[in-house]
């Protein structure tokens, strides 16, 4: 499947979603090379205030790395399927953690204190960092909120891409289940589609 990654246009969605944005720009993700190998990191949760890096949080099996935020709209609209997914999936042996590498300054809603809020509002079975510098995110090439990354035992990139298909006002079902397949394949021991389709959401806030 073919997407242009630079293509970026003007989404208009329900002002439920955009309370003080009429227009926001839909990014789509960098879909980075499968098989690269995943950039360590060392980044502070905001929930547990412990230094955690991909050592820490990584998986004998499978390991889930999410670019998300506070106040993207996006992200807001699939935050249950994110806890509820890796709800399902921890028992599995998968790690899931969520980073957040937006300009604070520009965006408070973002800053740290604001994430442990909603982190625990949330229940996040996951950790949640902080990406202050937003050195991680270059990193891994992040573009938007929500990014997803999904490496396998040997830290070898096997998914990057769409949650699933719904967005905010499509009216398509809300199930996780690109991702949910690709967790499955890697679990099982199969091979991940490598037909994937880009994850689209705000753009990262970079300073």
């Amino acid at each position: 499947m073919f997407f242009d990654r630079s293509f970026q246009f003007n989404l208009v969605l329900p002002k439920l979603f955009f309370p003080q944005r009429k227009y926001m720009a839909l990014t789509p993700s960098n879909m980075i090379p499968l098989g690269t190998e995943a950039p360590d990191f060392t980044l502070p949760d905001v929930i547990s205030g412990r230094e955690l890096s991909l050592d820490d949080v990584k998986s004998d099996t499978a390991t889930v790395v999410m670019f998300i935020c506070n106040h993207c709209p996006y992200v807001k609209y699939v935050q249950s399927e994110l806890v509820k997914l890796a709800n399902d999936y921890i028992p599995k042996d998968v790690s899931f953690v969520a980073i957040s590498s937006n300009d604070v300054e520009s965006y408070p809603e973002d800053s740290p204190e604001k994430m442990k809020e909603v982190g625990q509002k949330w229940n996040y079975p996951f950790p949640y960092l902080f990406d202050e510098t937003q050195e991680v995110a270059r990193l891994y090439d992040a573009a938007c909120t929500p990014d997803f990354y999904v490496f396998d035992s040997h830290l070898k990139l096997v998914y990057r891409g769409q949650l699933d298909d719904s967005r905010p006002g499509n009216e398509k079902t809300l199930t996780g289940k690109d991702l949910r397949k690709a967790l499955d394949d890697v679990i099982h021991g199969m091979p991940v589609d490598a037909e994937q389709i880009p994850s689209q959401g705000c753009n990262i806030k970079w300073r």
